[in-house]
């Protein structure tokens, strides 16, 4: 039999219950990531896929250095952008003082390294470089009055204090040709490494104000620079303004690129140069490429930590080698000290001679001084 066809008519009752019917529950509202989740999450533009990644990283953990075959130290292997090759940084030559911000190429991928330009050995030349002051007063050209002032500033220190250990002046080339060939070399190195010359701190717009160069902040204080100290600094400095620099010479090292040598013999004590370049607060520079920074006030608050970037500014402090004081033979090397003293209330670095240094003996101090932060097993 056929089934019946529903009547078309209802009762109330029914039509009731048919509008009357519940209506459907709010969907249940999405939890959303935040934009920092999201990044942390997702993977950069052309990573490999997951699989690919795990096996690369595999076959960076078995990496191994091209020179000395290890894969020990591996927070010191680069790794070439261009072959996947490894190489230490303590493997280079001439050596990296820490692993480089950026792209790095092995010395096979890296395109050749252009020669060094030697600056011309000319007066003029030379005396706009570094800004020398003419001086013809009295006739008597400033070497002969100076050298003879260093004579007699250098003996009567001998003499009278040298058991109280002051700093003594540099004694000049007193051969012309010689001293242009120094200043030379210390051209050179600069301007092959793009640096201006600078003899003294400097501070720039956008860096640390002289202001904050205070050294009563020091945390635990400062030694102040004794007066008779402070006269020898002031000479060597009217010296180095007439053209009279100390007896140094700047070398090219294949292992160890710019050094500097001593081309005359140096007292102990004796005045090398002082530490100069931008004056920059230390928390701007904390993931900076300089392999030459160098500590300039250790305050409290180590916001107002103040430290010295002869990258754009400097002086033949810069190229000045560090030893290597984690071996002994490295700190045998050391001929040179590094102290910060209390100068007119401002922090100053100077690098003097803690021995007797032979001429053509390389200049070699310890970079940390008393912090022992840095690390300097790199260091040849």
């Amino acid at each position: 039999m056929g089934r019946r066809a529903p009547s078309s008519t209802s009762s109330p009752e029914l039509r009731r219950k048919r509008t009357a019917a519940p209506a459907p529950e709010p969907p249940t509202p999405r939890r959303f990531r935040s934009m920092a989740d999201v990044m942390r999450r997702s993977r950069p533009v052309g990573a490999p896929p997951p699989v690919a990644r795990a096996r690369e990283e595999a076959a960076y953990d078995a990496l191994l250095c091209d020179t000395c075959g290890s894969g020990d130290r591996d927070d010191e292997l680069l790794i070439c952008d261009r072959c996947d090759r490894g190489r230490h940084t303590f493997c280079l030559r001439p050596i990296a003082a820490k692993v480089p911000i950026g792209p790095w190429f092995c010395p096979d991928c890296a395109p050749p390294a252009k020669p060094v330009k030697g600056f011309p050995m000319k007066q003029t030349k030379i005396v706009d470089f570094f800004r020398i002051q003419k001086d013809d007063q009295d006739g008597v050209p400033a070497k002969c009055r100076l050298s003879q002032d260093v004579r007699r500033r250098r003996k009567r220190s001998l003499v009278m204090h040298k058991k109280r250990r002051r700093i003594l002046p540099f004694v000049p080339t007193e051969d012309r040709a010689r001293r242009l060939k120094q200043m030379a070399s210390l051209a050179t190195a600069l301007t092959s490494s793009k640096t201006e010359f600078s003899n003294e701190l400097t501070y720039m717009p956008n860096m640390a104000p002289r202001s904050s160069n205070q050294a009563r902040l020091e945390d635990g204080g400062m030694q102040v620079l004794p007066k008779e100290d402070k006269e020898t600094i002031e000479l060597c400095r009217t010296m180095q303004q007439r053209g009279e620099c100390p007896p140094l010479l700047v070398v090219f090292d294949s292992h160890e690129g710019f050094t500097v040598q001593a081309d005359a013999d140096i007292k102990d004590m004796t005045f090398i140069a002082e530490y100069v370049g931008d004056v920059d607060y230390l928390e701007n520079r904390a993931n900076d490429d300089c392999d030459c920074i160098m500590t300039l006030l250790l305050t409290a608050d180590p916001s107002q930590r103040l430290v010295i970037c002869p990258d754009k500014r400097g002086n033949i402090s810069r190229f000045i080698s560090g030893i290597n004081n984690h071996t002994p033979d490295g700190k045998k090397k050391q001929n040179v000290k590094c102290v910060r003293y209390d100068i007119d209330a401002e922090s100053h670095v100077l690098l003097v001679a803690c021995r007797d240094i032979a001429c053509g003996e390389k200049l070699y101090y310890d970079y940390n001084g008393y912090e022992h932060a840095y690390p300097t097993h790199h260091f040849l």
